[in-house]
């Protein structure tokens, strides 16, 4: 098979030999700029803005190790002031809030409360009650959040 394509390439005319040699060349330079030369070019345009957003994703997850290492470093808040500072940052909430306390647990009902302000109880939560939320039915409407928002006080696991 091979020496029929070597005969047939030399019964060829010499002009139609160096078309197909050049053919032959661009389809081979056309693979290699496509497979070697462009991926790399690709990946050195794409790579300051993939590293920004990756810095940017390393201080958000630093700042919250930061955060967490000191709430490990706090004492425990008891129960009774757990539940009394949840109260006054639900009082701030106004009518939006109602919040319910059983055991261990709380239920914030929230009706239409914006992001910022449900950020900022949940903050507030969370630093002045060592609360964190266990479970949380919220949907988002034209006046803010409704739903209700479960949350586990101070030692509690």
């Amino acid at each position: 098979m091979r020496t029929e394509a070597l005969q047939k390439w030399a019964a060829l005319p010499p002009r139609e030999r160096l078309g197909l040699t050049l053919a032959g060349v661009a389809v081979a330079i056309a693979l290699v700029w496509m497979v070697g030369v462009n991926p790399a070019l690709r990946t050195l345009r794409e790579a300051p803005a993939q590293i920004d957003a990756l810095d940017v994703q390393l201080q958000a997850m630093q700042r919250m190790a930061t955060e967490a290492r000191e709430l490990r470093g706090t004492a425990p808040v008891p129960a009774t002031a757990a539940a009394q500072a949840l109260k006054s940052a639900t009082e701030r909430l106004g009518e939006k809030g109602r919040l319910t306390v059983m055991g261990d647990r709380a239920t914030l009902t929230l009706t239409g409360v914006n992001g910022e302000v449900l950020r900022a109880w949940l903050t507030e939560a969370r630093s002045g009650a060592r609360a964190r939320p266990i479970e949380a039915q919220l949907t988002r409407g034209p006046q803010g959040y409704t739903g209700t928002l479960v949350v586990s006080l101070g030692g509690a696991s």
